[in-house]
């Protein structure tokens, strides 16, 4: 605690000296014609004598920059670069001292619409329509960093320990790379594996879908989607990383990642095998596939790796090329097998209008899955107004699993009455096969904005199944129900649905669009399932068992036809959407020899609302509102039981009627980049009349008889808000933020015919702190604390509460030069855990790696759960039960590894390290206009 004090107190020294050097460069930026503000334009001071970016700015809805920067004493550039408009460029013999640089004027560009463009170096930042660009170069990072590193330098980013990237308080759903994915549309595997050092532009969007894209449409996604664009000069050649280790209790790991860049063709090869619980491409930079233990943070799990240990080998080819100037296509091939091994015990609590019952049980589990996948995508650009996009997908998985279980249900008073308890062994086996096609066509007519569109998809599957069941459960009270089972089964179910979207856009106005067409839905399924008695003595069938065979069908076709309005001006985007769908629901049974038809029309209506209003560039807000129905599945609707536990028998109910539900989201951000900060606070709230909830009734022996009924009044709101900000002074970089997370939830159910209600509420607060000096160290404190509290009316319990506390700390550092030494150290309390488990423990996980042959190969030392407290315990708490459940978690390990990183572009001679590189000049480049307000300087 000392050295932390003196570290702490020394790093406040250091920074108090160091903001002597500061001085303060402040200004306006205007059009030179309209006198208007220019809001979003970037304001960056550059080197004359290489161009090398100093600090920049972006302007606020004023016009107005303010830059805390460092003095300098060597001549520098100012620059303004804003879209549309000539980069404004003044020489400046140093920065010195404070500055008010007063009103600057930008002209606009003559040539901004025919991209006929004098190149020179990019600007950090600057907004190009609707899209966000950061130059890449601009931001430092390590010579051997990851795109996560680098997106981590960006203003307005933020990724958290899951991986799970945030921009500008807006969740990223899609990375791409040139415009593609790569193997994976979440971009997991490009952030872990892909180098910084090839990456030349960070372009942030709206999310949209491959219809709204090709239509160019508005998005209406509250999604973000990222695209890396590769530097010229390292898109030609090959790089990767070969890594192998071994350590204690025969853990071992191993991973290749080779990547071949030829201009637009690419091709990548992924490869990994551990026993280490690591079944994913996605690599830590310190930890490679122990991944710190980070992921099992923020999991409802208090554990660390969730249930049990995973062996898992993985292999995948990612594929992209434009085979001509008018085709397009890319591709992915996956091949995974997973073998997870586990042993669990539960304790759960069944709360009951009138006393509860307690069940103990304990199973042990073995699950194996091989998995073939391929993925494809053409694009062809029919015309320059017409695109077909066609992405089919076919896979295949074999599984098969074994079970040993046990459990006995007590009544829980002072006496512990037992009232069953059941063994049971079980085996499986089970072949899947799916195709899933969509066919995306799009034509654009002369008139701006109209256009047409077709959408066909497809998505068929089949299981096929063969399994063996011993069990035997057994009543107290009434002996004469206890059940033996020794049996095999076997099935089949089918599953094929199609859909079509047709929709045609017209403008009226310059911002009003009107869009009409349909939607057609047809869906079919089957599902054949046989149980056969088998004699224990012989293994011989000895007759099909009525009561646990079925076989069912279910067919349901629909139309939708259907009205949007969309009005686009300036500062908002307003769209209304319509539709009824006509639904025909045909079901069909054949059970214990009764036939069963079950036939049903429903006429549903759909609406949503959204509006998307813009205070400024950086500050919007977006309000939607929907209106949705749903119909019961057949397993819901038809009147036949499911026998298969023989502690519950679930019957459905043909009564039930559609869900309706309400939905309000209320969104809003707003960025700064003049001061790298940021605030979003969001709100949510859901409506549900006619919702299915399960309702079950207990007997005297503890079995339960479950059937589906719709209950109205069931609400849920939820409402989140956080604030984060990067200081960056020299070598010292600090991030920040706070968040918080809250929920309310009321609802309404039955238990023995008795209805009851829960009012739950929860909060989630969270902190998180990261500190980075130079290429040197890199510190990251966090902590989060969850509150949860439930009421309940008409059950035997009242209420319940529970705390969770998790606080991290990661480190890092880089010193000396060929050294990496990182800690991940986390601690974790849950009062909700029983007594029976132990509340709280400590996972600390460490890397020590040192570089050799210019830091191409790297020799490591990895220790897993260093104190040897991992657990894997939690409790889950519904209205009408409470569950504890322990399972088995990966213990401490020591791996010895060693990774080696091939690389070898084209164009890579001469070029400089990150934030030192010289941007591309053509003739008549910046040295050409220093001095020249408003002059002929346009960036590319």
């Amino acid at each position: 605690m000392t050295r932390i004090y003196y570290f702490l107190l020394l790093f406040v020294f250091a920074y108090s000296a160091n903001a002597q050097n500061d001085i303060v460069l402040k200004g306006t930026v205007l059009d030179i014609n309209t006198q208007l503000p220019v809001e979003l334009a970037t304001v960056y001071f550059t080197t004359v004598k290489d161009s090398t970016v100093i600090d920049y700015a972006t302007t606020d809805k004023n016009g107005f920059f303010r830059l805390n920067t460092k003095k300098l004493d060597k001549p520098v550039f100012l620059k303004i670069n804003y879209l549309g408009y000539q980069t404004y460029s003044e020489e400046q013999k140093g920065l010195l001292e404070s500055k008010d640089f007063g009103k600057l004027y930008l002209l606009e560009s003559v040539n901004a619409l025919n991209e006929v463009v004098v190149k020179s170096e990019a600007p950090p930042i600057r907004m190009k329509q609707d899209t966000l660009e950061y130059n890449a170069a601009s931001y430092k990072v390590r010579p051997d960093a990851n795109v996560e590193a680098l997106l981590k330098q960006l203003p307005g980013f933020d990724i958290d320990d899951a991986g799970k990237i945030m921009v500008n308080g807006r969740e990223v759903n899609q990375l791409l790379v040139n415009g593609k994915p790569f193997f994976d549309r979440d971009g997991a595997i490009a952030l872990k594996n892909l180098p910084a050092e090839i990456i030349q532009k960070v372009q942030v969007s709206d999310f949209k879908t491959k219809k709204e894209e090709l239509s160019k449409q508005e998005s209406t996604s509250d999604y973000s989607s990222i695209n890396l664009t590769i530097d010229e000069k390292k898109n030609k050649g090959y790089f990767g990383k070969i890594l192998g280790g071994y350590g204690s209790d025969d853990r071992y790991e191993s991973s290749l990642i080779m990547n071949f860049f030829n201009n637009k063709q690419k091709i990548s090869i992924l490869g990994s095998s551990n026993n280490i619980n690591s079944t994913g491409f996605a690599q830590d930079e310190v930890f490679d596939s122990m991944g710190g233990g980070r992921t099992a943070r923020g999991g409802k799990s208090s554990g660390g790796s969730g249930k049990g240990i995973t062996q898992s080998n993985l292999l995948g080819v990612n594929y992209s090329d434009d085979w001509t100037e008018k085709l397009m296509a890319s591709g992915s091939y996956n091949f995974s097998n997973t073998i997870n091994n586990n042993e669990s015990k539960s304790n759960e609590l069944s709360i009951l209008p009138s006393g509860n019952n307690y069940t103990v049980a304990d199973s042990k589990t073995r699950n194996e899955s091989t998995g073939n996948t391929a993925n494809f995508e053409l694009e062809y650009k029919i015309d320059p107004s017409t695109r077909l996009v066609i992405t089919p997908n076919v896979g295949q998985t074999r599984s098969n699993g074994k079970s040993d279980s046990s459990s006995s249900t007590s009544v829980d008073d002072e006496n512990g009455e037992l009232l069953n308890n059941s063994e049971a062994k079980s085996y499986k086996e089970t072949t899947a096969t799916n195709f899933a096609n969509t066919i995306n066509f799009n034509k654009a007519f002369e008139k701006k904005a109209r256009n047409m569109s077709f959408v066909f998809s497809n998505n068929n599957t089949k299981n096929d199944s063969d399994g063996f069941n011993d069990s035997n459960t057994f009543f107290t009270k009434e002996p004469d129900k206890n059940v033996d089972r020794y049996q095999k089964t076997n099935g089949r179910s089918i599953s094929d649905s199609y859909s079509l979207d047709l929709e045609y856009t017209e403008p009226i106005t310059d911002s009003l669009r009107v869009r009409f067409g349909s939607d057609f839905d047809w869906q079919s399924s089957s599902n054949d399932q046989k149980t056969y008695d088998v004699d224990r003595n012989t293994e011989e069938i000895l007759d099909l068992n009525s009561s646990l065979t079925t076989y069912t069908t279910s067919a349901q076709n629909s139309v939708a036809p259907k009205v949007g309005i969309t009005l686009r001006k300036s500062n908002y985007t307003l769209n209304l959407d319509s539709k009824t769908t006509i639904v025909n629901f045909d079901n069909y049974s054949l059970y214990m020899g009764k036939e069963t038809q079950l036939n049903k029309k429903y006429a549903l209506p759909f609406a949503s609302a959204q509006l998307r209003y813009k205070f400024s560039k950086s500050k919007n807000l977006t309000l939607k509102y929907d209106y949705s129905n749903a119909i019961p599945s057949a397993n819901y609707l038809m009147p036949i039981a499911n026998l298969n536990n023989p502690l519950n028998s679930i019957v459905g109910n043909p009564n039930l009627d559609p869900v309706e539900k309400n939905s309000m989201n209320f969104n809003f951000r707003n960025f700064d980049f003049r001061t790298r900060s940021g605030y979003a606070f969001s709100l949510k709230g859901d409506y549900f009349n006619n919702d299915i909830v399960s309702t079950s009734v207990f007997d005297e022996n503890g079995k339960r008889t479950t059937t589906y009924v719709n209950i109205s009044g069931n609400y849920s709101l939820s409402a989140g808000a956080n604030w984060n900000q990067s200081i960056k002074r020299d070598a010292h970089v600090l991030r920040y933020g706070i968040g918080v997370n809250g929920s309310y939830t009321f609802d309404k159910g039955f238990t023995n015919a008795i209805m009851y209600n829960a009012k739950s509420t929860a909060i989630s607060p969270k902190l998180y702190f990261t500190y980075e000096y130079g290429e040197l160290l890199t510190i990251s404190p966090s902590y989060g604390l969850s509150f949860n509290e439930t009421h309940y009316e008409n059950t035997s319990a009242t209420s319940t509460s529970a705390v969770v506390h998790r606080a991290g700390l990661q480190t890092t550092t880089y010193w000396p030069s060929n050294l990496i030494f990182g800690n991940d150290f986390g601690y974790t309390y849950n009062s909700n855990l029983s007594d029976d488990f132990k509340k709280d423990f400590y996972l600390w996980n460490t890397s020590l790696s040192y570089g050799f042959l210019n830091k191409t190969l790297y020799a490591k030392i990895k220790v897993y759960d260093v104190l040897n407290q991992n657990q894997s315990a939690s409790r889950t708490i519904s209205a009408t039960s409470v569950r504890d459940e322990e399972s088995t978690v990966l213990k401490r390990y020591v791996m010895f590894s060693v990774a080696y990183k091939i690389g070898n572009f084209a164009a890579e001679k001469g070029s400089k390290r990150r934030g030192g590189e010289r941007g591309e000049r053509g003739e008549g480049g910046d040295r050409g206009d220093r001095g020249d307000r408003g002059g002929r300087e346009r960036e590319d």
